[in-house]
């Protein structure tokens, strides 16, 4: 499911695990290049600090609030859980630097790249459904940090998980093994043309530099089928999350029972208003073992950051249609509290602390 087109073009300047919250959140941003790709990305990295380093805003932009962070602060001493993020179409990792932080509160290293072609500013409708693109880029930054002498003593290489947010859900959920299926994303984009993602493959438009570019529009059809429906399974990664995963309509049901490592499904909205292009009580249903639960009076924008309270007034300046920062039934930042314990709940139940 796609996010809103204003976030293309905005640019964001059992076991209980140790909690660090009392410190300082690290960060640092990379570049990752690697030989089995050609895509350089810019990659964010949270982590449990020493609280030395230079006190920065991460996330911070006209609509949204920031996350404060130690820029390359030292990280604290022990081996931590690795916990990779794949943000939405058209968003950036720095927009999930809220849960981001959180996590590394809990005592997790995070780490997210800008997904090239589908992220703020750099984004096609031909682009967006490249999924296997988006898997190799988690994977090469685990083989980056994993091979890297400044991490690698501080990640455990046997409790790495994935934390997926609409088509970041999608590259989580075919990181555990799922598998794509091109004739049943056609079909349900014909049965559902009003859908986000659908739309936007037929809108003729796209984004390059940060700026609205006209492109062909997108026949399904022409997706390379063989690449969208191969396995793109890393196996190791032992843990993942899905937060209204897109795909949910496409993904092979004999793909969904082979999965042999936990996997918990998170829907924003209550029963009955959750959009069938990211509905997944079925895939958790399918998917064995797998964890599912619905965060009432939500929805899909809520998984957004917390907005300034002068957002309202700049998105209506704009033209922006779209509710990005539109509270329901439910003040956002609640929201997020609910959600950052179903997600660290999740991570610490199933990536436990020693090792």
């Amino acid at each position: 499911m796609r996010l809103t087109r204003f976030l293309l073009a905005l640019a964001f300047s059992a076991t209980a695990l140790p909690a660090f919250a009392a410190e300082p959140i690290g960060l640092q941003k990379i570049s990752v290049v690697t030989q089995d790709s050609s895509r350089a990305l810019a990659v964010t990295i949270w982590y449990p600090s020493k609280a030395d380093g230079t006190p920065a805003m991460i996330g911070e932009s006209k609509v949204f609030d920031g996350v404060p962070v130690r820029r390359n602060a030292r990280i604290q001493q022990g081996r931590f859980p690795l916990i990779l993020l794949s943000h939405g179409s058209g968003s950036r990792a720095e927009g999930m630097a809220w849960i981001a932080e959180s996590l590394a509160e809990a005592g997790f290293i995070v780490a997210g790249p800008n997904h090239p072609g589908t992220t703020s500013g750099d984004s096609t409708p031909a682009a967006t459904p490249k999924i296997w693109e988006r898997t190799q880029d988690i994977s090469s930054i685990i083989s980056t940090l994993s091979a890297d002498a400044h991490w690698q003593a501080s990640i455990d290489p046997n409790r790495i998980g994935v934390l997926g947010f609409s088509l970041g859900g999608s590259t989580a959920l075919e990181l555990a093994g799922a598998r794509g299926d091109l004739d049943a994303y056609i079909r349900y984009c014909r049965e559902n043309p009003d859908m986000m993602d659908c739309s936007w493959f037929r809108g003729g438009r796209g984004f390059a530099d940060g700026e609205e570019v006209d492109v062909a529009p997108l026949d399904l059809a022409s997706i390379d089928k063989a690449r969208f429906e191969q396995s793109n399974r890393d196996k190791r990664i032992a843990s993942v999350v899905a937060v209204d995963p897109g795909l949910a309509t496409a993904l092979k049901p004999e793909s969904l029972t082979s999965i042999g490592i936990p996997v918990t499904l998170i829907n924003l909205g209550s029963p009955g208003s959750v959009p069938v292009a990211v509905l997944s009580d079925r895939l958790a249903d399918e998917i064995p073992g797998a964890g599912y639960a619905q965060v009432d009076n939500a929805n899909h924008f809520s998984f957004l950051p917390i907005c300034k309270a002068s957002a309202a007034e700049f998105l209506a300046s704009i033209g922006e249609q779209d509710p990005i920062c539109q509270e329901t039934a439910r003040p956002r930042i609640d929201i997020h509290a609910e959600l950052e314990k179903l997600i660290i709940d999740a991570f610490t139940r199933t990536l436990k602390a020693g090792g």
